[in-house]
């Protein structure tokens, strides 16, 4: 059989892979808790008001490669696998590579200058290839939830300006965002009004759109405002909810097939 005849043709239609971060209490957990026949890998302690399925509070990126080697190998009716969370996970990975260098800092592994955060990319690695197993022979889907920070963007072409990206660091951040469907941005939506603040000019005072502290919101595609990103053409704002994230790609995803 000559490599020719290996040639596929056609969309594959795979479970998503999904990164959503934003800010502490949006709503990302419960996000994740929504998708069905969830499990959450629990690497910060903060589900306790979140009824869902989670392994125990794990110590160490091992623990973690070992909870996701089960969910691969044992069997079980889960259909989504749910890190929560990844900024949480690469403090374990940091760890990790301080263990192997015998140094207390990150900074400090492997003679320093960086080098630390690239023996870190070995073990997201690792994550990433049962992630991708779990969903190419479970069929699962993969949540990846993720804090957010404000960090400064020196554009090439404008002047720099300030955004919100996932709280890791920009190794692991660009190898997560290159691998994942889905980049989506967790938030509420304010209303920025000015008002007059006598000797000192106007002041700009931000006010929440909606009840209970402000509509939330996903966004999909990225802004000067955040990162974010999908591959399958959805709506470039949702509501903040697993349900809404579904309906938008099953409607686009039977699109696509029609």
């Amino acid at each position: 059989m000559g490599m020719l005849e290996n040639i596929q043709t056609g969309k594959e239609q795979k479970p998503p892979r999904i990164m959503i971060y934003g800010s502490e209490g949006v709503g990302k957990s419960t996000f994740g808790a929504s998708a069905p026949g969830a499990i959450f890998v629990q690497t910060e302690d903060g589900l306790g008001e979140i009824n869902c399925k989670k392994f125990p509070l794990a110590h160490s990126v091992a623990e973690v490669l070992s909870e996701l080697t089960a969910l691969r190998d044992e069997p079980h009716d889960f259909q989504t696998v749910v890190i929560d969370s990844a900024d949480w996970l690469e403090r374990l990975i940091f760890d990790e590579v301080c263990r192997e260098y015998g140094v207390r800092s990150i900074e400090k592994a492997d003679g320093g200058y960086g080098r630390g955060y690239t023996h870190a990319l070995t073990h997201w690695r690792k994550v990433i290839a049962l992630l991708q197993e779990l969903r190419d022979k479970r069929n699962m889907m993969v949540i990846l939830v993720a804090h957010a920070k404000v960090e400064r963007f020196e554009d090439p072409e404008n002047a720099a300006y300030d955004r919100y990206t996932p709280r890791l660091h920009k190794h692991a951040a660009s190898l997560i965002a290159e691998w994942v469907d889905a980049v989506l941005f967790a938030n509420k939506k304010f209303r920025v009004t000015k008002e007059n603040a006598g000797f000192t000019g106007e002041r700009a005072i931000a006010a929440p759109i909606g009840a209970d502290g402000g509509e939330r919101i996903i966004r999909t595609v990225g802004s000067p405002a955040c990162i974010a990103k999908n591959r399958y053409g959805l709506p470039a704002e949702l509501p903040l909810s697993w349900q809404a994230f579904i309906d938008a790609y099953q409607k686009i995803e039977g699109e696509n097939h029609e």
